[in-house]
C-alpha cells in the first residue's frame, strides 16, 4: 500500500511521503528550486537540457504517473473526484469574472483556467514532456522549459490535493449530495497542508512569470513555431500546443505584473478564509 494511503493526505504533509518518495515531498515542500543565472548556460547542460532541468522534470513524471494511477492510488476511481473538479473549476471562473472582463487579460485568464486550473486531463501533455522537452531544449529558452516543468508539477500537487478533498466529501452522510461551499470549505480545511496551499498559489505565478519572460525576449515566437513541426512528427503535440496558447494570451498582456499579482492576492486570501472557516470564502474583492 502506498504512503499517502495509509496516512492520509495530512500525514502524507508531516512525514513527506506524499508523492511516493522523501526527496519528491521534500523539493515541493521546500519551496522554489535555486534557477541558473539569466543568460548563463548551466555546466550540466546535457544534449541541450540543462541536467537539473531533467533531474527534475523526471521526478514530477514520477509523480504525476503514479498519482493518476488508479491502480496505485484508487481515490481516482471516487465518484466525488470529477464533480469536485467540475465544482472548482465553476468556482474559479466566478473569481475570475473581472479579469475576462478586462479584453487585455482575458486571454490570459482563459489560459489559466483551460490549462493550469482547468478540470480537464493533462496526463496527455504531461507524458509529452519527458520525450520532446530534450528536443524542444535546442530551440527554445529555459523560461519556456521551465514554464513546462512547473506546468507539470502544478498539474501534480492540484491532483494530490483532489484526491484528498475527493477522499473527504466522499465520507459525508450523503457522498453523492451536491458540494456545498461549506463541504468544501470543511475538506479543504480537514486536509490541511496550507504550506503546500501556498506553494500551489506560487507555482502558477511562476508558470505566468516565465511565460511572460519568454514573450519579452526578441524571436522566442519564431523559435516556438520552428519546433511544431518536430512535435507534430513526433506525435508529441499536446506540450507544444501549450506553450504556444500560453505565449500567445501572455502576449497581448503587455505585461503580465498586474494580473498576476491579482491572482496571487486573490487566491492567498481564499486560502486564508477557507482555513480560517469564514462564512463567503470566495467573495474576494
Amino acid at each position: 500500500m502506498r504512503p499517502w494511503l495509509r496516512g492520509g493526505f495530512r500525514a502524507g504533509c508531516r512525514s513527506s511521503m506524499l508523492f511516493g518518495d522523501a526527496e519528491g515531498a521534500a523539493i515541493v515542500a521546500c519551496g522554489p528550486q535555486r534557477r541558473a543565472s539569466p543568460g548563463r548556460r548551466s555546466l550540466g547542460r546535457v544534449h541541450g537540457l540543462d541536467s537539473a532541468l531533467r533531474s527534475r522534470l523526471a521526478k514530477r513524471l514520477a509523480w504525476q504517473q503514479a498519482l493518476n494511477d488508479p491502480v496505485a492510488d484508487p481515490r481516482n476511481r471516487l465518484p466525488t473526484l470529477r464533480p469536485l473538479q467540475q465544482w472548482q473549476s465553476k468556482r474559479l471562473t466566478t473569481s475570475f469574472a473581472g479579469m475576462l472582463a478586462d479584453p487585455r487579460m482575458r486571454p490570459a485568464a482563459n489560459f489559466f483556467l483551460t490549462d493550469l486550473y482547468g478540470d480537464r486531463d493533462f496526463s496527455a501533455r504531461d507524458r509529452d514532456a519527458g520525450r520532446i522537452l530534450p528536443l524542444m531544449a535546442r530551440l527554445l529558452p529555459e523560461s519556456l522549459l521551465r514554464a513546462a516543468a512547473d506546468a507539470i508539477e502544478l498539474a501534480v500537487l492540484s491532483h494530490a490535493f483532489d484526491l484528498a478533498m475527493a477522499d473527504r466529501l466522499s465520507q459525508r452522510k450523503k457522498p453523492t449530495a451536491p458540494i456545498s461551499v461549506k463541504d468544501y470549505a470543511q475538506a479543504y480545511r480537514e486536509v490541511g497542508c496550507p504550506r503546500l496551499r501556498r506553494r500551489q498559489i506560487r507555482l502558477i505565478g511562476r508558470v505566468g512569470a516565465d511565460l511572460d519572460a519568454a514573450v519579452k525576449k526578441h524571436g522566442v515566437h519564431r523559435l516556438l513555431k520552428a519546433s511544431r513541426i518536430p512535435a507534430q512528427l513526433a506525435g508529441l503535440s499536446e506540450l507544444q500546443s501549450f506553450l504556444e496558447r500560453g505565449f500567445s494570451a501572455f502576449a497581448e498582456l503587455g505585461g503580465a505584473e498586474t494580473f498576476l499579482a491579482r491572482i496571487d492576492r486573490q487566491e492567498r486570501e481564499v486560502s486564508r478564509r477557507l482555513f480560517a472557516g469564514e462564512a463567503r470564502p470566495f467573495q474576494v474583492s
